[in-house]
């Protein structure tokens, strides 16, 4: 860039649907057959077609993965659907740098934001537009979609805090998102 120069921001984010769009945005896809795993029904993951879509994450990434003092921001979106009683939702991590926050922010639809600290208390947090949650240091987190229409949920974290999904992988969360009597329930 030039002195004095003023430019057009790389990336830009649609208000309507928090879609980012330019160069360098990262599209991910998760579908049922990505992460079949972390839901406790396997019976009922047999009956839902491999391909069905469970949530797509856009990322940027301004600066390298790992530099001290930068931002990544992104947008996950969750689709409406559960697995037998329990609910569509991400796969779940701590950060790599465990002492690293993170900011979320409800955009649309209804669900929930999962918690777990490090002795394995889990609790939830409601997320709905214009909610706004800060996840805390040595925290693994996930969402999972209680509503009837996409969730789609901000996101800021720093640059160097990498992502575990290891130890979610092996181990899970302490507690499951179930519909129980039509509402959603830790259990």
């Amino acid at each position: 860039m030039k002195h004095l120069e003023i430019l057009k921001s790389p990336v830009e984010v649609s208000l309507n649907d928090f879609r980012m769009k330019g160069e360098p945005v990262i599209d991910q896809q998760r579908s049922i057959k990505d992460i079949a795993g972390i839901f406790l029904d396997q019976e009922a993951v047999k009956l839902i077609l491999p391909e069905t879509l469970v949530y797509t994450v856009q990322s940027w990434l301004p600066v390298a993965e790992g530099t001290p003092g930068g931002l990544f921001f992104g947008t996950s979106t969750i689709m409406p659907g559960k697995v037998g009683n329990e609910f569509f939702m991400t796969k779940g991590h701590f950060h790599a740098r465990s002492d690293r926050a993170e900011f979320y922010w409800g955009v649309q639809g209804k669900g929930m934001l999962i918690l777990m600290d490090r002795n394995r208390k889990t609790w939830a947090e409601e997320v709905y537009p214009g909610s706004l949650h800060c996840i805390g240091s040595e925290i693994a987190h996930r969402l999972a979609n209680t509503g009837d229409e996409n969730l789609i949920v901000g996101a800021c974290w720093p640059s160097d805090a990498g992502h575990d999904y290891e130890e979610i992988a092996l181990n899970g969360f302490s507690a499951r998102l179930m519909e129980v009597d039509g509402n959603p329930k830790l259990i």
